[in-house]
């Protein structure tokens, strides 16, 4: 069963399209309008292998914040929507992932019940067009729209593009293997009967 979803969210302040693959190659079309946004969906989605196709109109002359909270909202719907009842899939993920001196780790549960944990620091207000608190914000929409359980933490690191570049990767490291099927089982992967 193919795994592919196209959503569409328009707002007063964005406007936006996301069709996700996650059974892909990770070939992705990002347009945010923000260089370094699209930067790290590029990360995510390769190494993650998921095809994904992103279109945002957003009211960045006001500033980035709604273009980045709105892409997190529509990116995880379409995760949610994509893995469906959730049968025979592994739920949780996990990886940590190195680059360069900078070491983040991303812990997923795919559980229904969303909620982020996110422990990182960044020294610098902005990256390229985008701020550094919307790291943050971007995987707080993903995390509760996508009804997911999400850790982030940069365990180690001192250059702010590697942490945020090394969360993004992580995320799709691990959500990637919480996706996958597990053979073995054909219900959902819990004791209550249903996530």
């Amino acid at each position: 069963m193919e795994r592919i979803v196209t959503l569409n969210r328009t707002t007063k302040e964005t406007d936006i399209s996301v069709t996700l693959n996650l059974d892909g190659t990770g070939k992705n079309e990002i347009d945010t309008g923000i260089g370094f946004f699209d930067h790290m969906l590029d990360g995510f989605a390769r190494h993650g292998l998921f095809d994904l196709k992103v279109a945002v109109r957003g009211d960045l002359n006001v500033d980035c914040h709604h273009t980045i909270e709105d892409t997190g909202i529509v990116l995880g719907a379409a995760i949610l929507k994509a893995i469906g009842d959730k049968a025979g899939i592994k739920r949780y993920g996990h990886f940590i992932l190195p680059m360069d001196e900078t070491l983040a780790l991303c812990a997923i549960d795919l559980s229904g019940r969303p909620y982020l944990k996110f422990d990182a620091e960044f020294t610098a207000d902005r990256l390229g067009e985008m701020d550094t608190e919307m790291v943050r914000e971007f995987f707080y929409a993903v995390s509760y729209t996508g009804m997911m359980n999400l850790h982030l933490r940069i365990m180690d690191g001192e250059n702010n593009h590697h942490k945020a570049e090394a969360l993004f990767k992580s995320f799709g490291k691990a959500l990637d293997m919480a996706t996958q099927e597990e053979p073995r089982i054909k219900e959902a992967w819990t004791t209550k009967g249903t996530l």
